[in-house]
């Protein structure tokens, strides 16, 4: 099979088809991180974020029962394999949920709403992703590496599962259970949430989609010849990817990074279509504009540093139990939080 296809286009095709899934969650099942904190802020309803707890579960489970299985390496993992920096996590954290709620969407969000028809969700996916490149591989990439130290092959492990599987020698399953399974209960001890069966099934979709992602490009790595990266969902450098692609195809190969992003662009249209949403939208604001560009301009740093987007390390990170991936969501919380509070409450001049 790879022999005909490529191990490029066949990594492309598992993006796509987690891409698809997530794209079809945001628009259907309405599942949103700043959304998420927003219910939680400023209103009664938990809901989506228990549904985001629900994503973290089954793709704690799903990727670790892949570990046990030998369908998934933790060590082919950028996550584990890199050295942690703590003080890029909460910074790049900070930075990218602050951007985020001036944007009024983190970058999955807004590719989303762009196979929605928003117009001004093309201009925030456009900034985030060159700001992103700007940092990771464009002029500030020395200060980045300068200021916050990257390290790659870190000998000892970056994730819990991973230390507990060499220290005690416990099973990938077990561990995977035992986190993934109290995150489910504590996700699911809600009469509200229990009632709300699109929550619960549009969650599931999510963190199965961030499994098949570690799944398929494991099978391409260990089954190809060429050394694809084994990697799921995130939107910020991907981004950036994908904008580069588009310039230099005819030089460039496909990659997980384009097929995940156009995936996503394809499910939210389906789905935007299904439920009888997609409208063309643009801005008239220049001064929202304006605001949503600079939130971008922070986002696609700060994802950078934070080594993930609210998806990146909001779940995917959080799969294989990263040490970063709860400081990062929390760093992101808080973040975007500050963000609401300025625009709801006027504290300072935004923009």
């Amino acid at each position: 099979m790879l022999d005909t296809l490529g191990e490029a286009n066949a990594v492309a095709l598992v993006g796509l088809f987690g891409g698809i899934l997530l794209g079809l969650a945001a628009r259907i099942g309405r599942f949103c991180t700043l959304g998420a904190i927003e219910d939680v802020i400023y209103s009664s309803d938990n809901r989506r974020m228990r549904m985001w707890g629900i994503a973290i579960g089954i793709a704690i489970i799903g990727t670790h029962f892949a570990v046990d299985y030998g369908a998934m390496d933790y060590e082919q993992s950028a996550y584990l394999d890199r050295v942690w920096n703590p003080a890029a996590t909460v910074i790049g954290g900070l930075m990218f949920g602050y951007g985020m709620a001036l944007s009024g969407n983190c970058g999955y969000g807004a590719l989303a709403r762009l196979g929605g028809g928003d117009l001004r969700s093309f201009v925030i996916v456009i900034v985030m992703g060159l700001s992103a490149y700007f940092v990771m591989s464009g002029p500030l990439a020395q200060l980045r590496v300068v200021l916050f130290s990257v390290e790659d092959n870190a000998s000892a492990p970056q994730g819990i599962g991973q230390f507990l599987q060499d220290t005690y020698a416990m099973s990938p399953a077990i561990i995977g259970l035992i986190f993934g399974g109290a995150i489910l209960i504590f996700s699911l001890a809600s009469k509200p949430m229990l009632s709300s069966k699109s929550h619960i099934f549009w969650g599931v979709i999510v963190g199965l989609a961030i499994v098949s992602g570690w799944v398929g490009t494991h099978w391409v790595f260990a089954t190809g010849f060429d050394a694809e990266p084994v990697q799921t969902h995130s939107f910020a450098a991907p981004i950036g990817d994908t904008i580069f692609y588009t310039m230099t195809a005819s030089g460039n190969t496909l990659s997980f990074s384009v097929g995940s992003v156009a995936g996503v662009l394809i499910g939210a249209a389906l789905g935007s279509f299904k439920e009888g949403q997609f409208r063309w939208e643009a801005c008239e604001d220049p001064r929202e504009l304006r605001r949503q560009i600079f939130g971008a301009t922070l986002m696609g740093p700060g994802a950078i540093l934070a080594v993930g987007c609210s998806i990146g390390q909001g779940i995917s990170a959080f799969s294989v139990l990263a040490y970063s991936a709860p400081i990062a969501f929390i760093a992101i919380f808080v973040g975007a939080a500050l963000g609401l509070k300025q625009l709801v409450s006027g504290f300072a001049r935004v923009v």
